[in-house]
């Protein structure tokens, strides 16, 4: 159980095919463990083919397209990982638009792995300190952001992470900034 109770909170999960499973799996389980709602939200209807590395996984049912979907109806955002996953919705317009809505109204987002690809797409990762898988590292600083190889990293709400082996501190840091609610800091 966590610290922290997220009781009646809904948070989206924004992703689609070739999502990394475990970056779905383990935070959407932290979430439910400290009360709140997982919701999953993708541009894909029906299921989402979840992925172990580069080996299919196990598929999940998508609850809402991100295309009816509002950041008003949610307490937060999460961003799973997987490059097939990341690099499809960074060119979706509801994916960029869903994501943005949550910085305008200044609600926690969590991005691990390649999941703060769409956050460069939609144009609000500029002067954020966030981390991320290596790769997307020159991405991230050419979009402005302040980035660092660590764990975990929080920066007014935004909650970033670079791989499953950081999934521990990713997740606490998650629940607690649900917990704590909207930041004024956090405008895009």
């Amino acid at each position: 159980m966590s610290a922290h109770d997220i009781s009646g909170k809904k948070v989206a999960f924004l992703l689609t095919d070739g999502v990394e499973q475990i970056e779905l799996t383990s935070p959407w389980e932290a979430v439910k463990d400290a009360g709140g709602q997982p919701v999953l939200v993708s541009p894909s209807s029906g299921s989402i083919q979840g992925f172990n590395g580069v080996d299919k996984a196990d598929t999940f049912t998508v609850d809402l397209d991100v295309a009816d979907a509002s950041a008003a109806d949610f307490d937060a955002l999460v961003l799973p990982g997987g490059v097939v996953n990341a690099d499809y919705l960074r060119v979706n317009e509801d994916a960029r638009r869903f994501a943005r809505d949550f910085f305008a109204a200044g609600k926690p987002v969590a991005a691990i792995c390649h999941g703060p690809w769409l956050l460069i797409d939609a144009g609000v990762v500029k002067g954020r300190d966030l981390t991320s898988f290596h790769t997307l590292e020159v991405d991230l600083r050419n979009a402005g952001a302040n980035w660092s190889d660590e764990e975990v990293v929080v920066d007014q709400g935004l909650v970033t992470s670079r791989t499953p082996d950081d999934l521990p501190a990713f997740n606490d840091k998650v629940v607690e900034e649900i917990s704590e609610g909207q930041h004024a800091g956090q405008h895009a």
